[in-house]
């Protein structure tokens, strides 16, 4: 259960908020990992206790374990591409306007919005607030606070905004450019106009969502707003700026590479937590986290597939291991931003083909991911099930096969030279990114490198953090800063709920890579179009999954599970998780005095 956000745009995930979420949609809620690829049900630990077997207790503390080298620095609900993986702990403390459940339902019993009425159109959007919803301070959540909101999303978007912006959802659900006004009706309803029709669902999943309420009283203190976004990207990183919060949590401390402490606040107006303190751990490496749940310094926390061996070790003491996917995709990301000097090789899609055809998906899901880690053959996973998945995806495009891959190169006139494919003075020699701290990362990326030295495609691997593997690949500015990066991917957790690739895979994409195709960017917005009946809009939306899938914007990998692993004394980790889409309601969980 790492707990990051791959930033761009969410990217497991805004911006390449590659979006990694605290846990992912539970396959079972009783399945507990007892060797390597085999399940069996588990009467130990939170995943397998009766949830009336013991009664809630007031008091404890939850110390869960983050993903090897996440380090939380920007502490405000709205970001910039470099921070959007610290949504794992802003989530906690700003309520959103929309709270989107396992079922890509909306809760409004946990969203700042009660209710959304709209024109057949999709051009008109009345949004209506809950009442109930308070600030820390005791002032109420208005739409006052949703239209400052909107108002830094503006500021923040635009081409003079200052640094650290851009905003990261820029150009996704049509936030900001598509929108023609958002005016306040009242204390608690707005109204949001667009320029042109949309398909509803897509608007309210990918724009709308995007408003997470900020306190106005507190905050617009300038009556410049570009004066104020550059005083709100200066205090976003500094943790006692937030003091004024609507979520369930405040945060108590922050020691940067180290942990982040969390409080109830006493103020919510939702469901209270009764723990004392949740604490959200930094770990150096899966090895070393995995030590800290044997000893019970962790106890909410996560087992790397490379680890799978020793799961024995944790479930002999009551631990429960629990798979869980997301759903989004997880990919290998070639630079094709305006400027990059690889650019102009990895804009042919016949190469991009090539280096499909040279990862061997099958072999690191059975060998290094022990079965849990299916292969994604386009943007949308077959697991979950969800309605967003083409059947026709079921047989693979691009099949492993280093012959076919070596020979589509050598067809475009590409000749094996000391090793390497060369062309004129290009050569397939590329550096490839990926995150440290995980072994079976390290062992998926030795791999693909031994497979594509077959093809002829010189790869060289360098680990990084993933705060800064993060930070290079969504800079723009310095498009040369890197040539390939794995280890990533998009969970479609907003901005870009609704994953019709917008944000991700468009021209001038807020959260791509510098991917641009006319026939992507036309199906793509056929699908933010309305339509009269969910058959039409679903053969739409295949239109786009299919082709998507075949024209290779990323190159598509596994859909790797997480082993998340909770104590037995803690519950409601699994039944509160909202995994999918990676914001727990961590109010809800509990520590009994023993396991």
């Amino acid at each position: 259960m790492p707990w990051i956000t791959k930033g761009k745009m969410n990217r497991v995930g805004s911006q390449k908020v590659k979006s990694f979420g605290y846990g992912m949609l539970a396959v079972s809620l009783a399945l507990v990992v007892t060797g390597c690829g085999s399940t069996t049900n588990s009467s130990t630990g939170s995943a397998g206790q009766s949830a009336t077997s013991l009664k809630p207790t007031p008091g404890g503390t939850i110390v869960i374990a983050q993903a090897a080298q996440t380090n939380y620095n920007w502490y405000l609900p709205i970001t910039d591409a470099s921070f959007d993986y610290n949504a794992g702990l802003y989530d906690e403390i700003y309520k959103p306007l929309l709270w989107i459940n396992n079922n890509y339902s909306i809760n409004w019993q946990s969203s700042i919005a009660n209710k959304i009425t709209y024109n057949k159109s999709g051009t008109i959007y009345h949004v209506f607030l809950n009442p109930k919803w308070k600030w820390s301070n005791g002032q109420p959540v208005t739409s006052k606070d949703v239209l400052f909101t909107w108002h830094v999303i503006q500021a923040a978007s635009s081409a003079n905004a200052p640094a650290p912006w851009p905003y990261v959802g820029e150009g996704t659900g049509d936030i900001p450019s598509g929108i023609k006004s958002v005016v306040a009706n009242n204390s608690y309803e707005f109204t949001v106009t667009l320029d042109q029709p949309a398909n509803q669902q897509w608007f309210i999943y990918n724009g709308l969502i995007q408003l997470v309420p900020m306190p106005a009283a507190a905050w617009d203190i300038h009556k410049n707003i570009m004066k104020e976004i550059k005083y709100l990207g200066e205090e976003a990183t500094n943790p006692n700026f937030i003091s004024v919060v609507d979520g369930p949590f405040k945060l108590q401390k922050a020691v940067p590479n180290q942990y982040w402490t969390l409080i109830p606040n006493p103020e919510y107006s939702g469901h209270k937590s009764i723990v004392s303190k949740i604490i959200l751990a930094y770990e150096a490496s899966n090895t070393a986290e995995f030590a800290a749940l044997r000893t019970g310094e962790v106890n909410v926390g996560y087992m790397d597939l490379s680890q799978i061996g020793s799961s024995k070790a944790l479930t002999s003491q009551g631990d429960s291991i629990v798979p869980e996917y997301t759903f989004g995709y997880f990919d290998t990301e070639l630079n094709l931003f305006p400027g990059a000097q690889v650019r102009g090789i990895f804009k042919n899609l016949y190469v991009r083909q090539a280096m499909e055809m040279g990862i061997n998906n099958q072999a690191i899901n059975q060998y290094i991911y022990h079965g849990y880690a299916d292969p994604i053959d386009g943007p949308i996973p077959n697991i979950p099930k969800t309605k967003f998945y083409d059947p026709a995806l079921n047989t693979n495009p691009y099949p492993f096969n280093i012959a076919a891959g070596k020979k589509l190169l050598e067809s475009h006139g590409w000749k094996l030279v000391n090793g390497v494919m060369t062309k004129g003075s290009e050569k397939m020699k590329f550096t490839m990114l990926y995150p440290s701290g995980t072994l079976s990362e390290t062992d998926a990326v030795e791999l693909m490198q031994q497979d594509w030295a077959q093809e002829g495609i010189d790869i060289q691997v360098k680990p990084l953090s993933f705060s800064s593997l993060i930070s290079l690949t969504s800079d723009v500015k310095n498009p040369n800063g890197w040539q390939m990066a794995t280890g990533l991917g998009w969970y479609y957790d907003g901005p870009g709920f609704y994953p019709s690739g917008g944000g991700l895979f468009g021209t001038g994409a807020s959260s791509g890579d510098g991917y641009s195709n006319s026939e992507e960017d036309a199906l793509i917005h056929a699908t933010h179009l309305p339509y009269p009946t969910e058959q039409q809009n679903m053969q739409v939306f295949f239109k786009y999954e299919e082709f998507t899938a075949k024209h290779l914007p990323v190159l598509w990998q596994n859909n790797q599970a997480t082993l998340t692993v909770h104590a037995p004394n803690i519950h409601g980790t699994i039944q509160y998780a909202d995994a999918s889409v990676g914001i727990p309601q961590m109010q809800y969980w509990w520590v009994s005095p023993s396991a």
